[in-house]
């Protein structure tokens, strides 16, 4: 079994609001495109893909072997994601004044060859744990299968593997823009503010529809 088309259009949603509005990852890869090169930004953003892809392989799979094992874990976990992304979007909401304010400088990075840059990426994205957590408490909400196993991996691998893929727009623009986009994002502070009521909005009526949906 498949993941529905609501849930697949949720993720994507969701991935596209996080990862549109400037954070870490962002200035991971504009870093490497200013400090070094575009192709540098481009292989950080590799990087951070690969990373972000076997981190919600891993993720999805011992979510998979969780749910088998305790069909309680389901519901609980259905209702701390939908409780998350609330969390999330009255975060985006209440720093998005603060966010916009700031300037995006790139910090300083060692030259270094392109297979290290991406293995670099791979290494900050499997060893954060507040992505590991994201993956945990995202996740599940979107699973419509009960705990059979095989049908509940394959959604968890699909569904997890759009959150990475999602970033992919972003990342891009930013490792082939570099400075000029950081120019833009700085010189339109109005524009981020709203993109983060924007993205913090559509992540509070995603966990809405979820909890709708769950009662």
């Amino acid at each position: 079994m498949l993941p529905t088309e609501h849930s697949l259009l949720a993720v994507t949603l969701a991935g596209l609001a996080l990862s549109a509005t400037p954070g870490p990852s962002m200035l991971y890869v504009l870093s490497h495109s200013i400090g070094q090169s575009r192709a540098a930004g481009l292989a950080s953003a590799l990087g951070l893909c690969l990373g972000g892809v076997a981190l919600a392989v891993a993720t999805a799979l011992g979510l998979a072997a969780l749910f088998a094992s305790a069909a309680w874990v389901v519901p609980v976990l259905r209702l701390a994601g939908a409780a998350y992304l609330v969390w999330l979007g009255i975060g985006m909401i209440r720093e998005a004044r603060q966010a916009a304010e700031a300037e995006l400088h790139a910090a300083q990075v060692p030259t270094a060859p392109l297979g290290t840059i991406v293995r670099r990426g791979m290494l900050v994205e499997l060893l954060n744990p507040k992505t590991v957590l994201f993956f945990a408490l995202f996740l599940p909400p979107f699973v419509s299968a009960g705990p059979d196993g095989d049908h509940v991996a394959v959604q968890l691998l699909i569904l997890g593997a759009l959150v990475p893929l999602t970033a992919v727009p972003s990342d891009l623009a930013v490792a082939l823009m570099g400075g000029s986009l950081a120019r833009r994002l700085n010189g339109h502070r109005g524009a981020r503010r709203a993109m983060g009521w924007l993205g913090g909005l559509m992540l509070i009526a995603i966990a809405a529809a979820l909890l709708l949906e769950q009662f």
